[in-house]
């Protein structure tokens, strides 16, 4: 009986730890659309420069870049670098948004963005969702938890059989 019991109390600590999946994953999709907003917001700046000056971006990228002054280098880098970035995390974001519930955790992982998941992470206040994916979860991590006290309650279970047929012969 306190098997069940024990068994029971882990599988729902396994379920209450498992929905944080999805819910951190959510956390991580808003962070990662508030990036891509702020990085078109870059690039749109950086475009309009350009125009300003009769250039295309790639035009004004390669200008800054072949600048032998290392700040104009520098800037030609990274406005290289922000758009590369950008197209790499609309992709991730269309990605996600696009995947049905379950395997949005799978696509989160193909797409991960170090940087975007460790600033997620910095902020991650856990909660217990109540969409069809952090129940699908949290009842496969709730049913793993409550079968591995099970198993790992095997051994004491034999034990506590053997012993009490020793008392009993």
């Amino acid at each position: 009986m306190l098997i069940r019991r024990l068994a029971l109390a882990i599988g729902l600590l396994f379920a209450l730890v498992g929905v944080q999946g999805p819910e951190f994953a959510q956390q991580y999709r808003q962070r990662l659309a508030g990036a891509i907003d702020e990085l078109q917001r870059i690039v749109a700046e950086f475009d309009a420069e350009a125009a300003q000056h009769s250039l295309s971006p790639q035009q004004a990228m390669a200008r800054l870049q072949s600048n032998p002054d290392p700040l104009a280098r520098e800037r030609g880098e990274a406005a290289e670098a922000d758009q590369s970035r950008l197209a790499r995390l609309q992709q991730a974001f269309a990605d996600l948004r696009d995947a049905a519930p379950v395997s949005r955790l799978l696509t989160f992982v193909e797409e991960f963005d170090p940087d975007t998941a460790s600033r997620t992470l910095a902020d991650f206040e856990p909660a217990a969702p109540t969409t069809t994916e952090a129940f699908i979860v949290g009842g496969v991590t709730g049913i793993i938890g409550w079968a591995l006290t099970h198993l790992g309650a095997l051994p004491v279970r034999r034990a506590f059989k053997r012993g009490k047929r020793e008392r009993a012969a």
